[in-house]
């Protein structure tokens, strides 16, 4: 009945919680501080608490995996509708430049030595 009691008591610890009951279990049994009898039964509740926090860590992936999959399915929805105005205004601005290219072919510039409008040869 006991074992029972502090099972119930281990699934209300938090992740924190079990990690820094965990840290002094194995502390404890590293120092020599207990006896062998008092280091076993640390020892189990040191593995009980080890299942513990993989059953939060498991439960807490499973989360992130599901947060995850929405987040990509509402990024997926909103990239197919933002491409298409991407590319339209990416293909705008390279029209642009090429009108501009386009309206300075054939006339030369100031920096041509042959320009009327640039220096001259002897300039």
């Amino acid at each position: 009945m006991v074992a029972g009691k502090k099972m119930d008591d281990m699934a209300n610890l938090s992740f924190e919680d079990a990690i820094k009951e965990l840290t002094g279990i194995v502390g404890a049994i590293e120092q020599g501080e207990v006896s062998l009898q008092d280091s076993l039964q640390q020892y189990e509740k040191g593995m009980a608490l080890i299942q513990h926090c993989r059953g939060i860590l498991r439960t807490a992936e499973r989360r992130i995996e599901e947060i995850s999959r929405v987040a990509e399915a509402d990024e997926g929805q909103g990239v197919a509708d933002g491409d298409e105005q991407d590319d339209e205004a990416e293909g705008q601005d390279e029209d642009d430049e090429i009108e501009e290219d386009e309206g300075q072919a054939g006339r030369p510039g100031r920096d041509d030595p042959t320009s009327p409008d640039g220096p001259g040869l002897y300039d």
